[in-house]
């Protein structure tokens, strides 16, 4: 097993930005795709930070992500943006919409951000609690390409496709809601795969339909969803929100993530944020009275704090990172 050592934040930036911008990418793209995959690592999802950047790198130089696009938008209604990614990274124009939503929910009483002709939208988690430090409650839907089939069936259809949702408190971090629909994400597979480790039975099916540990085969197969029928009943949801509503490819329309070939995915991701006193002051501390009842009981652990505490231990000791995986990034593009 490969050794393991520590980084701090401005190194593993360092790290990221180099490796795209030796990659077709802009300075911009590549900072703000940084700062999300770092954010990604302090959360303590791996799978979504430093192990995207080869994959991410390869597409930019194929050009199947746009390194140099320059995301725009357009303020349909009062309350709704409409954000066109331009077949870039997604994290450039997901800041548009971390920059507008606060203000125009707090205007509004709710916000809706949707973008299209996106990408891999890295931890949604990160983006609602983002909004959340800045005052405002916030859901986010996103999709990706397919890899799981509608309960019963067997062609995939709809991606693992998160669903996020963050709430801010008063004198206190946000609350933080962030699931895949698939029984574990994607990446965590995708990671086993890179690691040539097995994972548990039941996380995802083989090309043949069967239950499988090979990290490999479940990639090349799908995965299971999350609560059966009810997940993939909300995977549905979320492909209408975030690709039906938007203009978005659908799951089954994109292709992968994971390498160089074919068109841009084209994903979509809707991103929705709500004034906590939208209803009458005081929405807030009633969110902060639901969440003490949870942090209050035995045994019980608030969504979000775990992740929280990783990132504050992270800043104070460093962040781990895979020696070899280093190495591997260190090389890009030289």
């Amino acid at each position: 097993m490969s050794d393991m050592l520590t980084m701090t934040p401005e190194e593993v930036t360092d790290l990221i930005t180099g490796a795209l911008m030796r990659s077709r990418t802009s300075p911009e793209n590549a900072a703000s795709v940084a700062r999300a995959l770092l954010a990604a690592e302090l959360a303590g999802q791996s799978g979504h930070g430093l192990r995207r950047v080869e994959a991410y790198s390869a597409q930019a130089r194929a050009g199947k992500v746009d390194g140099f696009a320059v995301p725009s938008s357009e303020s349909l209604r009062p309350g709704a943006l409409a954000i066109d990614a331009a077949n870039g990274f997604a994290y450039p124009a997901m800041d548009l919409a971390l920059d507008w939503l606060p203000g125009a929910a707090k205007t509004q009483g709710i916000a809706i951000a949707g973008i299209r002709r996106s990408h891999h939208c890295g931890v949604a988690g990160v983006i609602v609690e983002a909004l959340a430090e800045r005052g405002v409650a916030a859901l986010m839907v996103a999709n990706a390409p397919a890899a799981m089939a509608p309960w019963g069936g067997r062609r995939p259809l709809f991606g693992t496709d998160p669903i996020a949702f963050a709430a801010p408190l008063p004198g206190s971090d946000p609350v933080v809601v962030d699931i895949s629909l698939s029984k574990v994400a994607r990446g965590k597979i995708m990671a086993a795969a890179q690691k040539g480790e097995p994972i548990p039975e039941g996380w995802a099916l083989d090309p043949d339909g069967e239950p499988t540990t090979d990290a490999k085969a479940a990639m090349a197969g799908t995965m299971i969803p999350l609560g059966d029928a009810k997940g993939t009943a909300l995977a549905l949801m979320v492909e209408l929100l975030c690709a039906g509503l938007t203009g978005a490819n659908y799951a089954w329309q994109q292709t992968s993530f994971f390498d160089d070939k074919g068109d841009p995915p084209g994903t979509g991701q809707a991103i929705i944020a709500i004034d906590p006193d939208a209803f009458g002051p005081g929405g807030a501390e009633r969110m902060a009275m639901m969440a003490d009842m949870v942090a209050g009981t035995e045994g019980a652990r608030l969504p979000g704090r775990r992740r929280q505490q990783i990132r504050a231990d992270f800043l104070t000791n460093g962040i781990p990172v895979n020696a070899d995986l280093m190495e591997s990034i260190r090389a890009i593009g030289t």
